[in-house]
């Protein structure tokens, strides 16, 4: 499978080289950033080498699709988006993302999820796309909850992450609600 590259009004997304690392290293290595994510805030460029390396094989063997976001006018990555867990046989994936703090608040993450979801109902033949979010994480569920997705439960101490247990709410969103 080709690496599907998407454009929205102020964006591109495309695939991740390994020179990106240092951007994202830039904005990884911020609190604010990791606060709700599975990774620990980065202290070093390799970590950011490692975590693109992980995502371009977890491509090659159609496992996950993570794109790079730049914006339009610069070909630097401000943040990332995709599916994992991605069971082509249920046609159904997680979605996930982050942004650089720099770009929050600005509509930048609603424009990628657009892009990203039309992708995965469209050209990926997904019917439906999940996400799970600590129930704390206000601007995710914000953003959701724009793209269409609806909120269906909660699950309690579902993750644990920097040294406590979270509850995670899931949210989907379904092609026939979409399309």
């Amino acid at each position: 499978m080709e690496f599907p590259v998407l454009e929205t009004e102020r964006l591109k997304l495309r695939q991740l080289r390994l020179d990106d690392a240092s951007d994202l290293y830039d904005y990884f290595s911020k609190d604010e950033v990791t606060e709700y994510y599975d990774l620990a805030t980065f202290t070093e460029r390799k970590q950011a080498e490692d975590l693109i390396q992980m995502w371009i094989d977890s491509f090659s063997s159609l496992r996950s699709i993570r794109w790079g976001v730049t914006l339009k006018s610069e070909d630097r990555v401000i943040g990332t988006c995709g599916f994992h867990k991605w069971s082509q046989k249920n046609r159904r994936a997680e979605i996930g993302y982050e942004l650089s703090p720099a770009y929050w608040r600005q509509g930048y993450m609603s424009e990628v999820l657009d892009a990203v979801i039309r992708c995965g109902f469209h050209e990926l033949g997904l019917n439906r796309i999940e996400a799970q979010i600590s129930q704390d994480n206000i601007g995710s569920r914000k953003v959701l909850e724009k793209a269409g997705f609806q909120e269906e439960g909660v699950l309690q101490d579902y993750f644990y992450l920097k040294d406590r247990f979270v509850d995670a709410a899931i949210f989907a969103v379904l092609k026939r609600d979409i399309c």
